[in-house]
């Protein structure tokens, strides 16, 4: 009886030596197996900024918020200038009246979301407003290189043929111009969001920008992404070569989504300043060189400088 008491008991102690092995195998080889995260349609999406400059964000800010009051300022006091000044009620200025309007669209699309990033650590967005915000910064961004491509074809004419600028530019034909660079910005963009909503499965939810750009959030989707890619880099192409002055940083932009070992913080960098700088220089480049409009702007200051005073 003693006997039989000692080996059933034995075989309790080596039942439960066994079990307690098989709980440490299991638990590391838990631990050395990395975990394969996924998430279904998510519903929320966190932008982390510019990776590996967090602790200096706050910083980076105040150029970027200098750069944009510069370019709202710029180009609200243009369009002021254009709709108060009848002799500037011209087939030229309404073009850039126009691209006054689309810069201050592209400056209120980008910024408010990236300032609150990097100083109120406001980081989370939900993904139908994510992939709306990145619809309006790449259709804005597509209508401005149309804009522009419709102005060069305006200077041409009137260099060209200067007794026909008027009967070619007509009111009409202004219009469906118009409507072109609108219908092609909206068309091309348009595919972006929408390849992006037929993707289901994302192997994060963090997306590394200050914005949601296209291939950024590409990047997240843990799906046969091809279609995207080749859609992104049809609209950037598109993009380019409409009008190559200003968008020289957009070659940068798009190709260094291609190649790994460009730094993530650079990318982001320039690919702000490639959405944030024209819409500060156009005003320039295009407004002020008009005599007209410099005597309005002066104007402008000089009785809002005689209000204070």
């Amino acid at each position: 009886m003693f006997l039989q008491n000692q080996s059933t008991s034995l075989t309790i102690h080596i039942v439960l030596c066994r079990t307690q092995n098989h709980l440490q195998e299991d638990r590391l080889s838990t631990s050395i197996k990395p975990r394969n995260m996924s998430y279904l349609n998510p519903r929320i999406v966190n932008l982390i900024g510019i990776p590996g400059l967090e602790h200096t964000q706050f910083w980076i800010g105040f150029p970027f918020i200098g750069m944009c009051l510069v370019a709202l300022l710029e180009n609200i006091i243009l369009l002021i200038s254009i709709s108060v000044e009848h002799s500037l009620h011209q087939r030229m200025y309404i073009f850039l009246a126009v691209l006054a309007a689309t810069d201050i669209g592209l400056c209120a699309a980008i910024a408010p979301k990236m300032f609150a990033i990097f100083w109120f650590q406001s980081c989370s967005m939900v993904f139908d407003a994510c992939l709306a915000q990145l619809f309006f910064i790449h259709a804005l961004q597509g209508m401005e290189s149309g804009i522009l491509l419709a102005m060069a074809f305006g200077h041409y004419i009137a260099i060209c043929d200067p007794l026909r600028h008027t009967s070619i530019l007509t009111p009409s034909i202004l219009g469906r111009m118009m409507g072109v660079v609108v219908i092609r910005a909206v068309l091309l963009v348009g595919l972006l969001p929408i390849l992006i909503k037929r993707l289901h499965v994302f192997h994060s939810v963090h997306i590394a920008h200050c914005y949601c750009e296209h291939m950024a959030v590409v990047k997240l989707a843990a799906e046969d992404v091809r279609v995207n890619k080749i859609c992104g880099l049809f609209v950037g192409f598109t993009h380019i070569f409409v009008f190559l002055e200003f968008y020289i940083l957009a070659f940068f932009s798009f190709f260094s989504h291609r190649f790994e070992h460009v730094a993530p913080s650079t990318n982001i960098l320039l690919s702000t300043i490639y959405f944030l700088l024209p819409p500060a220089l156009n005003p320039i480049v295009y407004g002020v060189k008009s005599m007209v409009i410099r005597k309005r702007m002066a104007q402008i200051f000089l009785l809002g400088h005689g209000s204070q005073q």
